[in-house]
């Protein structure tokens, strides 16, 4: 289920992406990583590449919990 933020296995592995973070942002992830490793981690200087990662990551959670309440609402139909 790969798409256009997702990253392979052998591009997190080369750029040492923990686990806990190889999801689906993950391809947005490596630039951000790169440009804070140039940047010596100033706060100030990768927020394009930090508001690209952040809103993928809250698009994808928001798509989780719209999941998760359309599979509870079926639950709850099912049981009536």
């Amino acid at each position: 289920m790969a798409s256009s933020t997702t990253a392979s296995e052998a591009e997190m592995k080369a750029h040492k992406i923990p686990l806990a973070w190889r999801d689906q942002c993950s391809a947005l992830l490596i630039p951000l990583n790169v440009c804070r490793k140039k940047s010596f981690y100033v706060p100030w200087e990768c927020d394009h590449e930090r508001h690209t990662y952040e809103k993928c990551q809250y698009e994808d959670y928001m798509r989780r919990m719209k999941a998760m309440a359309k599979k509870r609402l079926e639950e709850t139909e099912a049981e009536e």
